[in-house]
């Protein structure tokens, strides 16, 4: 079975639909690839490091006070069409229960009680600091959360890249029998 690509423009449940149609029809390839599950590990070990420097700094908490407390909130309605149809895909490749629903109108789908509700984040959630953020941290710890964040670009670029090569593999392949039959 072959999966096409989805476009960037598409609505956010039509890109759920697509990453969960592709893990159904193809999730079994993809997790039998060596540098897909490999990526995936490494990948799932850069988040959670991100993650626990964040809260180490401060930074958990100080986003929770802003939300609840001020009222503004960095992750604002629409913030997940960035997001891709094969990041998505990536989340479910990793054990996360993508949302269905929105649970803050005003907030960005994926923003739920605790933050947000997937494991791999758009870059623009993964880099972005608010001015508040970076006036109350020093250089060198942003810096140090910034390296981090930085293996977990990379990990994640290079996961994407594998998966978008292995999908049109498959594409060709299927076109190529189709052609011959």
């Amino acid at each position: 079975m072959t999966i096409r690509p989805i476009s960037l423009d598409s609505p956010i449940k039509t890109k759920i639909a697509w990453a969960r149609d592709c893990m159904h029809a193809l999730g079994e390839f993809l997790a039998g690839d060596k540098i897909v599950t490999s990526l995936c590990q490494e990948l799932r070990e850069a988040i959670r490091n991100s993650h626990a420097a964040m809260i180490h700094l401060g930074i958990v908490e100080e986003c929770r006070e802003c939300e609840d407390v001020r009222g503004g909130s960095c992750c604002g309605l629409g913030l997940e069409n960035y997001y891709s149809g094969n990041l998505l895909l990536i989340n479910l490749l990793l054990g996360v229960d993508v949302p269905q629903e929105r649970i803050d109108p005003k907030g960005c789908f994926f923003l739920g009680d605790k933050g947000c509700r997937l494991a791999v984040r758009d870059v623009i959630c993964i880099n972005y600091l608010c001015e508040e953020i970076t006036s109350r941290f020093s250089p060198e710890r942003i810096a140090e959360l910034r390296e981090r964040e930085g293996i977990e670009v990379r990990l994640l670029f290079q996961l994407n890249e594998r998966i978008l090569g292995l999908l049109a593999e498959q594409e060709k392949t299927v076109n190529e029998r189709r052609a011959r039959a």
